[in-house]
């Protein structure tokens, strides 16, 4: 509740987009004025021209005269409008890039548990179609609809001065067409939700089946995957056709009537004059007004649709910026003394689920700790929560005395360096894949860390060495190739605390004992946590924690869990069992 009242509006997330650059756009808008008021006043000469030649006018002179007012007029008109758009245009995508750093920048200080429930084909959706969305409502809308605006409305009073009438005549067809424009709005907003949803739904499908493509065809399933990405594909067209099958006619009806000023004014006008109500020049000059109401009033209705759908856009882009995020102080309060991590109490639950439930738990530093228990039971959560992946529901997580939340994020990373089972590579070079574990690392140390974890060899066996590219999340590598760089990453790092999500997973069995050799040199003299699948990995560890239902079942080492935990007896005495028929 306390969140939904806090959610800005349309127009609040517009004015401060806006106002990123408001200098830019106010010239705009003034440009895009002068480039609608330049393009009136033609009319005006004309009617000058027109009146000069009832009234009987021969001299040459005063017609080129006219002419050239003109000519100047449509060139000032485009000079200014070029201007204009340019200057919007240069603000809005300037605009659009400091919107991407900062949804980028929120995507870091969310919790990972709100980063995860999206899928990626969604961020991916709203950071890049979604954001240029926003192009149109900026660079057009602010100064086009302003100015198209602004300038009927000193039409619209000299019309008024000259002939009130006349000029009522000439805006009966405004609001016929607004009533079948209204009518081409209902449900605009639903429908242009409903492309948004079955867009996103699109856009996660095909990212699905991409990413999926092997297991598809592995398993003979791309007859039923493909299925589904169709019915997406169609479901995704559908909707637009339907929407505007739906509004054509009364689109039409509307485009046709809000600009058909003459529609009224002529046959009243000619009335008028027959009458004796009006004379001939006041009758020229009110239908060539009218006329110059044409333009603006086109320009204002073709945007009058993107401006229904400004709120649907900005909503979706915006959606990332109103999420929570982990709430930590800009600098250090308090400096940590040394790197002990203690669990006080701590309960923890992903959306309404509770997983942990009390943890107390103390990590002391230089130490070697094992987390270890049944698949789901919550060693994972633990080891994300020492990473400040989230922030704890309740209790705390201390490092050196000090609670997480008290440290700024971008200091407390320097502490941690994380190892997962499937760390995520980038699509750069080896080298700089292993570099951000330390960006100002120079190509030396780089290669250094790489030889110290035994990545060197394999690497320089590579199609292009340290500069071969590594792919979209690593995928021109092998498993354990992505891992043994991950690991070189995180021993360039040098962080005080390690944490390894069983480090050798992808590894096959030959290099194993190599991977296991580079983890000893990664850990050595630090803080090591690692989540261990094969116990036979992590019987010399000085503390081995056993996790039951998200409850700390047992702590100690090897012999003293085997002698008071029954769970980790069972737990090793199917692994003794399992390692046992691998070899028969």
């Amino acid at each position: 509740m306390k969140q939904k009242e806090k959610k800005r509006g349309t127009l609040s997330w517009m004015l401060e987009f806006a106002g990123m650059n408001k200098s830019a756009y106010l010239s705009s808008v003034i440009m895009a004025i002068l480039s609608v008021t330049a393009g009136f006043l033609p009319y005006w000469f004309i009617a000058k021209v027109v009146r000069a030649l009832i009234d009987g006018e021969t001299d040459l002179k005063y017609y080129l005269i006219q002419c050239g007012f003109i000519t100047i007029c449509w060139l000032a008109n485009k000079i200014f409008h070029t201007i204009s758009t340019t200057l919007s245009h240069k603000a809005t995508f300037g605009v659009l890039a400091e919107i991407r750093r900062r949804l980028t920048k929120k995507l870091s200080v969310m919790p990972l548990g709100d980063v995860l429930d999206e899928a990626s084909g969604s961020y991916k959706n709203i950071i890049v179609e979604r954001v240029d969305s926003i192009e149109t409502s900026l660079a057009h809308i602010i100064p086009e609809v302003i100015s198209n605006a602004v300038v009927p409305v000193g039409i619209l009073v000299i019309m008024f001065k000259v002939d009130w009438r006349l000029t009522l005549c000439a805006l009966i067809s405004v609001p016929v067409g607004m009533i079948f424009y209204s009518l081409m709005m209902v449900g605009a907003t639903e429908s242009f939700q409903n492309t948004i949803t079955k867009t996103k739904a699109l856009n996660d499908t095909a990212v699905e089946y991409i990413n999926g493509i092997e297991v598809i065809k592995a398993f003979s399933k791309t007859k039923t995957s493909y299925e589904k990405f169709r019915v997406a594909a169609k479901e995704g067209a559908d909707c637009f056709v339907e929407w505007m099958r739906r509004c054509n006619l009364w689109q039409n009806l509307a485009m046709s009537l809000l600009p058909a000023q003459l529609l009224g004014l002529l046959p009243f006008a000619g009335w008028f004059y027959m009458t004796g109500r009006v004379d001939g020049p006041t009758t020229l000059l009110m239908i060539i007004l009218s006329l110059g109401l044409v333009s603006p009033f086109m320009v204002v209705a073709a945007h009058v649709d993107n401006m229904s759908k400004m709120g649907s856009i900005i909503a979706e882009a915006t959606s990332i910026l109103e999420k929570r995020e982990m709430k930590r102080p800009a600098e250090m309060i308090k400096k940590p003394i040394g790197n002990t991590i203690e669990f006080r109490d701590v309960h923890f639950g992903y959306k309404d689920q509770e997983v942990l439930h009390g943890i107390n738990l103390t990590i002391k530093e230089g130490t070697v700790n094992a987390l270890v228990g049944p698949s789901g039971s919550g060693k994972s959560t633990i080891a994300k929560l020492i990473a400040s992946f989230w922030d704890v529901d309740a209790g705390s997580v201390t490092y050196g005395g000090v609670d997480l939340r008290e440290i700024p994020l971008a200091q407390y990373n320097k502490y941690i360096a994380y190892v997962a089972q499937d760390n995520y590579l980038f699509d750069e070079t080896v080298m700089e894949n292993i570099r951000m574990g330390r960006p100002g690392a120079t190509d030396e140390e780089v290669m250094n860390a790489a030889k110290a974890c035994g990545c060197h060899d394999f690497i320089m066996k590579l199609e292009k060495g340290y500069d071969t590219i590594a792919g979209g999340a690593g995928g021109h590598l092998s498993g354990g190739e992505r891992q043994r760089i991950s690991i070189a990453r995180a021993m360039l790092k040098n962080a005080p605390v390690v944490i390894l999500d069983e480090a050798t997973a992808y590894t096959d069995p030959e290099n194993e004992a190599l991977v296991q050799r580079s983890v000893a040199k990664l850990v050595k003299g630090k803080t090591l946590i690692v989540i261990a699948h094969r116990l036979s990995t992590i019987t010399s560890a000085d503390q081995i924690i056993v996790i039951e239902d998200g409850n700390v079942a047992a702590t100690g080492t090897q012999e003293e869990l085997l002698k008071n935990s029954q769970l980790y007896h069972d737990m090793w005495e199917a692994h003794v069992s399992a390692k046992d028929s691998e070899v028969a």
